[in-house]
């Protein structure tokens, strides 16, 4: 839930292996470069550091569009990326969690959880009904999680490259 900073925090609810205690969710600030690109790079999209701070600007000039990151003892450990849009094909809106990444050594603490719900926080006061997420064949383990959170798989997606 957040708090009136715009920061979710969220304790420890029976996670596995060495839960967090509290991590805080916040939106990512040009100050945060470093670490997303950190993870970016983890996530196979490598990005120097010095490119983050123009790309947070232009998300956030755009409608629907949040990055928000996990920092934990002031570090930050996760990303989230996510957009809202409308379509043709319903009133409601949706979202897509473009993005998702939690630092290796961090994984299976609760942090990914937290973002994911923090992303559904902001897709419901958009008035999305859906949200949605893709992730490559090549990474079980995030499926087997996506699974664990309730996201049903639908496979079959089609990309063309320009």
């Amino acid at each position: 839930m957040p708090s009136a900073g715009g920061h979710w925090r969220r304790p420890d609810r029976g996670l596995r292996s060495q839960p967090v205690d509290e991590v805080v969710i916040r939106r990512a600030i040009a100050a945060d470069a470093a670490g997303i690109a950190a993870l970016l790079g983890e996530l196979g999209y490598p990005a120097p550091a010095a490119a983050i701070p123009a790309r947070l600007e232009r998300l956030a000039g755009e409608t629907g569009q949040s990055v928000l990151v996990a920092q934990l003892d002031g570090h930050v450990v996760g990303l989230a990326s996510v957009f809202t849009r409308h379509d043709i094909t319903d009133d409601a809106a949706f979202a897509r969690l473009a993005a998702l990444i939690v630092r290796t050594d961090r994984q299976g603490e609760g942090i990914g959880r937290a973002l994911v719900e923090a992303a559904e926080v902001l897709a419901r006061a958009a008035g999305c009904r859906v949200i949605e997420v893709t992730s490559g064949d090549h990474r079980p383990g995030a499926h087997a999680f996506y699974r664990r959170l309730g996201f049903e798989e639908r496979p079959r997606r089609f990309i063309k490259r320009l």
